[in-house]
């Protein structure tokens, strides 16, 4: 929410509540179709490469991670 140049506040929201017309509605199996996607198989299709190039580096974000915390950012 944001004040207008005469003092009355502006909101991102459109005076409408929100809500799509019910003929938008797809139900998630369709989704599941037009989409072409399927269940993982085990836990290891998440597993990537490590995002982190060195111990330090992980050390680095780790201590920028609980450094943000403690400051109440994150």
């Amino acid at each position: 929410m944001s004040s207008g140049n005469g003092g009355e506040f502006v909101t991102a929201m459109s005076e409408q509540s929100g809500r799509r017309p019910a003929d938008d509605f797809v139900p998630t199996e369709e989704l599941v179709r037009r989409q072409g996607v399927r269940p993982i198989a085990s836990a290891d299709e998440l597993a990537g490469d490590d995002p982190f190039e060195s111990d330090e580096e992980y050390a680095e974000f780790l201590a920028d991670l609980y450094g943000y915390r403690r400051a109440g950012v994150a």
